[in-house]
């Protein structure tokens, strides 16, 4: 079959590979699409602590099922809950099996999903409704890590929030704030192609780079400060920056991953009493809550800038890793 694999630092390629092997309780699916993500742009990269060559990347994907599995017959179209969870550590015991100490990932830890067919844990597997496009489906995991970030930080309905990273990350974050029943949702970012995507959504956009960020979003909210500041960007520019564009007793919440330690004025966060609130993947009634949203809200599908064959793998990356494209997520179909 053809698949993307990552052969070793900033080396990936489409070539043909054998088909999966299906362990027992797990179900093999004919993949339409698949989504790059920042996991894969840092295994290609080299940097990823656990991903070893030769691997089949990809995590994010739709499909169908090519055999028969308990309440899926073959042809139902579907997407999958990619975690892979020991069951048996402390977290796992508790109810927390996407925090699990040996939690391993598709695509990571074994071979994913960017190949004409994957496997997957049967009981991870969801149908797909209708009216969601295989385009669509692929994205329900990004949604996934948006809805955590809310559920877990019990966002209110009708606060104001402010989103710092136009990517795919922050414009779902901007959307699921919307659709959770955010008052206002105002993004911050830099690259003008990226700002222009999310006004394109209806969202109004500073760039820090232009004016005091701080300023403005003391302006905005009549010198109190947003009540939740999503740092969907990951930087030490933004982490600055956190603090200050908050309400006194306002929540922070972490979705980016950082690349490099930050440094925050946690004394702020003392006297103001400040709640920072970081979060990672998702659970499993998180992912559910995602593909009702994305099928309910095709707002989604326009974070999907880039569709490209396999072949044009390079091409994929290229388009993330480079500044300027517009590129907000990247999907490869099969």
């Amino acid at each position: 079959m053809k698949a993307i694999v990552f052969k070793g630092r900033n080396r990936v390629i489409c070539e043909e590979v054998p088909s999966p092997k299906v362990p027992s309780g797990w179900a093999l699916i004919k993949v339409t699409h698949a989504g790059v993500c920042g996991t894969d742009l840092s295994i290609c990269g080299g940097t990823h602590p656990r991903a070893k060559p030769p691997l089949v990347i990809g995590h994010e994907f739709s499909g169908e099922m090519a055999e028969d599995a308990p309440g899926l017959p073959r042809g139902t179209r579907v997407t999958v809950y990619p975690l892979l969870s020991c069951r048996q550590c402390g977290p796992c015991k508790n109810g927390d099996i996407h925090a699990c100490d040996r939690l391993q990932l598709l695509g990571v830890d074994c071979d994913g999903a960017m190949a004409e067919y994957a496997a997957a844990p049967i009981d991870q597997i969801y149908r797909l409704p209708d009216n969601v496009s295989g385009k669509l489906g692929a994205f329900v995991e990004p949604v996934a890590v948006t809805v955590h970030a809310l559920r877990e930080a019990e966002f209110r309905p009708g606060d104001q929030a402010m989103v710092f990273g136009c990517g795919a990350i922050g414009l779902s974050t901007a959307l699921t704030l919307r659709n959770f029943g955010a008052r206002e949702v105002v993004l911050a970012e830099t690259d003008p192609v990226r700002a222009q995507n999310a006004r394109d959504l209806g969202f109004p956009v500073y760039d820090p780079a232009q004016l005091d960020i701080v300023a403005a979003a003391k302006a905005h909210t009549g010198g109190e400060g947003f009540d939740w500041v999503f740092d969907c960007a990951g930087v030490q520019p933004v982490a600055d920056v956190l603090f200050d564009v908050v309400r006194t007793k306002g929540t922070i919440v972490i979705v980016a991953a950082y690349k490099q330690p930050a440094a925050l004025p946690l004394v702020v966060a003392l006297c103001r009493e400040l709640t920072i609130k970081s979060v990672h993947v998702y659970r499993p009634k998180d992912f559910q809550i995602a593909i009702e949203l994305v099928a309910k809200d095709p707002d989604y599908e326009k974070v999907i800038t880039h569709v490209l064959a396999p072949e044009r793998v390079q091409e994929g990356f290229d388009l993330l890793l480079q500044k300027g494209t517009g590129a907000e997520k990247v999907l490869f179909q099969f």
